[in-house]
């Protein structure tokens, strides 16, 4: 319990300080272009020191089942109401080209600042652990901070496992856009619980190729190849399958359009913005 206390704290401390940082940007860029992307770094950034820490608690420290399921919807939460428009996910800013809502140009930027961010928090994280605030911790850092790979399953059900995870998120916030913040976010956070229990003993369910790229890929056990294939295509196969199905498929057999991809993605686009 006193491990999961300075986990907890440890994650109040990363959203708080990202959040400061975030107040600060939009002081000091509001009026430049620079400020979606300076949004995009600091809270991909939150994202992934919060997942590497989450992920220590539950491959490391054991934490019960249910424990490690209410704190990924506690933080899914708390993501939400904190990054301001920052997309965070690679795959989810593919998806805004589609709908018209980012550029091209927009997006490779973003896509640029998510990884970057991502790089940055894999090399912090570690100093953070060196400093023993925990048992749990300091016996991270005996054993190197090295971890195994999440991956336990053949590489092409894992995959696919990846797919069905950002399938299944993407879909749900594709038909969450016109509902109210308040019930969309939760609606959004029980998903991400629910596929995070479903999948993680078999991939870790990040379905995330930015915060993969933070999370799972320094670990043993794969190789690059085989990490891309799983954390990278997959994501991106399940989000283009996402957007296949419901733009295409279903408007086609019966006529009716579930997703306006000019007008509604860019009417909350906007609204995220002001």
């Amino acid at each position: 319990m006193t491990d999961l206390g300075v986990s907890l704290s440890l994650l109040a401390g990363i959203v708080l300080l990202s959040e400061v940082s975030r107040w600060t940007a939009v002081k000091l860029f509001a009026k430049s272009g620079y400020c979606q992307y300076v949004l995009e770094i600091i809270s991909t950034f939150q994202l992934c020191a919060c997942t590497h820490e989450l992920k220590l608690l539950g491959e490391v420290g054991r934490v019960e089942l249910q424990i490690g399921l209410t704190l990924t919807y506690l933080i899914s939460v708390v993501h939400a109401l904190t990054f301001h428009g920052a997309i965070c996910n690679p795959s989810g800013t593919l998806e805004s080209v589609y709908r018209r809502g980012l550029t091209g140009k927009c997006a490779v930027a973003r896509i640029v600042c998510q990884f970057l961010a991502a790089v940055v928090a894999r090399c912090v994280v570690p100093y953070v652990w060196a400093l023993g605030l925990s048992d749990l911790h300091v016996r991270h850092k005996l054993f190197g901070f090295k971890c195994i790979s999440p991956i336990n399953a053949p590489l092409l059900k894992a995959t696919a496992v990846e797919l069905g995870c950002a399938f299944a998120v993407h879909s749900v916030a594709t038909h969450m856009q016109k509902v109210d913040d308040k019930y969309k976010i939760h609606a959004i956070a029980a998903v991400i619980t629910t596929v995070v229990y479903a999948g993680g003993s078999m991939t870790g369910a990040v379905f995330n190729p930015a915060l993969a790229f933070s999370t799972q890929f320094p670990c043993s056990g794969n190789t690059f190849i085989e990490y891309s294939l799983v954390y990278w295509l997959g994501p991106v196969l399940g989000m283009a399958g996402s957007v296949l199905l419901f733009d295409k498929v279903i408007p086609a057999v019966s006529g009716k359009s579930i997703y306006r991809k000019d007008l509604s993605y860019n009417a909350v686009n906007e609204k995220k913005k002001k």
